[in-house]
C-alpha cells in the first residue's frame, strides 16, 4: 500500500535539529522524498507499523507532529502531480 508520511519537527534547539535528521533518515530508508517533509512509502502492513513505531519513538509529541495518509494499493488514481519536480513510479526502479 502507498502511505504518505508527513512531519513537522520543531527545530528551535539542537535536540529538535537532531530529531529532524533522525525522522528524515528513517523515512529515506523506507520511501521517496517528494517534498521537504513529505515521503511516499510503498509498504506492507508490518513495514508500516514498524515505520510508525520508529518515527513515534523519535519525535517529541509535545513539540512535533507526524501524519500518515493510507492511500492503499490502488493509489494510482488518488495521486495527481502538477509542477516542477518530476513525478516517479513509486513501485519502479529508483536510480541513485
Amino acid at each position: 500500500m502507498l502511505v504518505l508520511v508527513t512531519y513537522d519537527v520543531n527545530t528551535e534547539d539542537s535536540a529538535g535539529k537532531k530529531r529532524l535528521r533522525q525522522v528524515a533518515k528513517a523515512c529515506i530508508s523506507r520511501g521517496q522524498r517528494v517534498q521537504n517533509s513529505v515521503f511516499e512509502c510503498v509498504l506492507d502492513a508490518s513495514q508500516c507499523a514498524e515505520l510508525e513505531h520508529k518515527l513515534e519513538s523519535i519525535i517529541d509529541p509535545a513539540r512535533d507532529s507526524l501524519r500518515f495518509y493510507y492511500l492503499g494499493n490502488r493509489y494510482h488514481t488518488k495521486v495527481k502531480h502538477v509542477g516542477a519536480k518530476p513525478s516517479y513510479d513509486a513501485e519502479g526502479v529508483l536510480f541513485l
